[in-house]
């Protein structure tokens, strides 16, 4: 990958390609789930902490996938039943396709069964060899003669074994190979050899073992993901405009009748609600949306929760907590931080309010701020009911502005405000007659 950060913690549609990986395994509620780690394996460890009941290994030398997993073996030693293997960078394995492989390898009493697929493009995996329909062996594309790389059948590196002399296997594999590591798929010949029985598994659909070693690779597969997707939100009910410029991560759920317009970016954990229009340039993460929410043009909206019915945009931004309730309106170049914005309450032009409690059907004008950072800590601000504040207006908290009062233009507001009052700061309006035609004369134009 040419990178700093470890390739399975490298994401896609949203999540690390190794959180991928664990949710399909989940699938299959196994008893125990091992992670192998090896290079920079602290910073990996560090990234899964939010995973429960992982147990990890690490791997040190690095010495092939057979030595990866012997690694386990201790923490495996007086276990029975079935070891299913994944790897860590092949993101788009299905829990069907899994719980099919093991199916096939309880069904057959394999020692071993692996998942394989037939390509147009077998270049850098290791060949199916078979004699007759069985598998006989597995060749990596480094040690394979020329007939053998023209084999289109390829090794997925997913496999189930039978615990049950696993271990011993694995131990009489050689390192006789270019790279002079001990490699799993030599299992195949080893258990052969005994005389137990290797079983496989072909996908239809190889896009499905495809691993990762390049940022290309890791681009086609992320458009593959998003493709899929949008797919399926389209079969729930929902419309996109244009699936190919939907970014919609794997973790994010829309309603049906929800109208996605082209190059909108859903990510984390993101809900929006039934019969919402989402317009182009929009991105929202880690947020939920009511129904029927109108968002336009434009806007950023982060870690938020927006009510039904409410409308933003174009170019509104959301951050940090905040509340917008049902059929609040936000306008065009609006932003809100750690702020509750009350029902049917609206700002429409250029303000910012931050750290703010905000009542329902409240009028903020144009260009209203809340000053809410004295220099060493922020404040809180409160508009209550039906309050209305007028356009240009500063509110220096902390401050509250009552139910109902009104606030007039270009007001500075550093004492609270009663309900049903007015308040403005501004001085009595003087004229100076002939003041413009006086500067003419003395500028002598």
């Amino acid at each position: 990958m040419k990178s700093a950060r470890p390739k399975v913690l490298h994401r896609l549609a949203g999540l690390p390609l190794i959180d991928h990986v664990l949710s399909t395994a989940a699938h299959l509620h196994p008893r125990s789930t091992i992670v192998v780690i090896g290079h920079e394996a602290a910073r990996v460890r560090e990234s899964l902490t939010r995973h429960s009941g992982l147990a990890f290994v690490v791997q040190e030398p690095q010495l092939g996938t057979a030595h990866a997993l012997l690694m386990t073996e201790r923490l495996l030693t007086n276990a029975t039943g079935t070891l299913v293997l994944l790897s860590g960078d092949v993101p788009l394995l299905t829990p069907k396709t899994l719980q099919s492989l093991v199916n096939q390898h309880i069904s057959t009493d394999a020692a071993a069964t692996l998942v394989t697929a037939v390509v147009d493009d077998p270049h850098g995996y290791g060949r199916i060899v078979r004699v007759g329909e069985q598998i006989a062996r597995i060749v990596e594309e480094k040690d394979a003669t020329s007939a053998e790389r023209q084999i289109r059948e390829i090794n997925s590196g997913i496999y189930a074994f039978a615990l049950e002399g696993l271990f011993d296997a694995v131990r009489s594999i050689a390192a006789e190979n270019a790279q002079r590591e001990y490699y799993l798929p030599d299992l195949v010949a080893v258990f052969r050899k005994r005389g137990r029985h290797v079983d496989t598994v072909t996908v239809t659909n190889a896009g499905e073992i495809q691993g990762i070693n390049s940022r290309a690779e890791l681009a086609a597969l992320s458009r593959t993901a998003r493709a899929q997707k949008a797919a399926d939100l389209m079969a729930s009910g929902v419309t996109i405009e244009d699936p190919a410029t939907a970014y919609i991560d794997a973790s994010v759920t829309v309603g049906a009748d929800t109208i996605i317009h082209p190059n909108v970016s859903l990510e984390g954990q993101t809900t929006i609600g039934s019969g919402c229009e989402i317009h182009s340039g929009v991105r929202i993460v880690n947020s939920t949306l009511g129904d029927s929410v109108t968002i336009l043009n434009h806007c950023l909206i982060s870690d938020s929760r927006i009510g039904d019915h409410a409308s933003l945009g174009p170019f509104a931004h959301l951050r940090g907590a905040v509340d917008v309730r049902d059929g609040a309106h936000i306008g065009n170049f609006v932003e809100l931080k750690k702020t509750v914005f009350g029902a049917g309450s609206k700002a429409g032009h250029l303000a910012y309010l931050g750290d703010a409690t905000i009542g329902d059907k409240v009028n903020i004008g144009a260009g209203t701020i809340t000053c809410n950072y004295d220099g060493e800590k922020k404040n809180q601000t409160v508009i209550e009911d039906g309050a209305f504040i007028g356009s240009d207006t500063q509110l220096v908290a902390p401050v509250t502005v009552g139910k109902g009062a009104y606030v007039g233009s270009g007001s500075t507001i550093r004492e609270d405000v009663p309900p049903e009052s007015l308040a403005v700061s501004a001085g009595k309006q003087r004229n100076i007659d002939d003041w413009v035609k006086n500067r003419k004369k003395k500028h002598g134009s």
